[in-house]
């Protein structure tokens, strides 16, 4: 077995062995289903899609996905077994990934577990299916920019607590940086070439996008680099602490 899927076995199956797993599902899918079919106006819109569904998506994991990723290396820390599982013969790299990798396909499992939404508006309707493909598409690469940026910020600090705030506080920023509102607000004081910039970084911006079907190179790209730039950003950090 290679290093990095020994640990993503490894981060599964704590995962599963405490209840963090299962109320992180039961949260996301009873929560999903409220704000698609009540808070979404779902039956008003008349219209059989999944617009409300993933609308809400952003600011779920906003609070679900940072609960995830705050234990990755900060439990460790804590626990005193982060310096244990550096002493085994795998680079910061492959641990970093392994870790990622096992959070990024727990919350892609709870996506899969939302089909009975799908199946209601196929039942209701006729949806176009393919812009559902690539709406869970989005939603499962923005999951895996936000479980990044918690990877790297859990590796900043000891606490659990730090941890989710941080990555909670980035995430939002990431997510209304680009919002008409707040590019107004700032425009006046900021260059607009600055501005217009900055506006590219929007999370929200690139998943609306692939939410819409649209599947533009430069959205999928974004959210890769995203997720390679923060990856690398905590391997940083590890070897940072590591060496002191």
């Amino acid at each position: 077995m290679s290093p990095i899927a020994a640990v993503m076995r490894r981060e599964l199956r704590s995962l599963f062995v405490t209840p963090v797993a299962y109320v992180f599902l039961v949260i996301f899918l009873v929560l999903a289903g409220l704000l698609t079919f009540y808070a979404g106006d779902f039956y008003e819109r008349g219209q059989a899609d999944l617009q409300p569904f993933f609308e809400w998506h952003p600011w779920l994991y906003l609070i679900l996905v940072p609960a995830v990723s705050m234990r990755m290396w900060a439990e460790e820390s804590k626990g005193g077994t982060q310096e244990l599982l550096l002493s085994l013969p795998l680079r910061l790299s492959e641990a970093m990934l392994g870790k990622f990798l096992a959070a990024w396909l727990f919350v892609g499992i709870a996506l899969l577990l939302t089909f009975p939404i799908w199946i209601t508006v196929n039942y209701l309707g006729s949806p176009d299916n393919g812009v559902i493909l690539a709406g869970y598409l989005g939603s499962w690469l923005m999951a895996g920019s936000f479980l990044a940026i918690g990877a790297c910020l859990s590796a900043l600090t000891q606490s659990q607590v730090v941890a989710f705030i941080l990555t909670a506080v980035v995430c939002v920023l990431l997510l209304l940086v680009g919002q008409p509102a707040v590019l107004d607000f700032v425009q006046d004081a900021l260059p607009r070439r600055f501005v217009n910039a900055v506006a590219h970084f929007s999370m929200l911006r690139h998943f609306e996008a692939i939410e819409r079907g649209v599947l533009d190179v430069r959205d999928l790209l974004y959210f890769f680099f995203s997720i390679i730039a923060w990856l690398l950003a905590g391997v940083l950090v590890l070897d940072l602490k590591r060496t002191r």
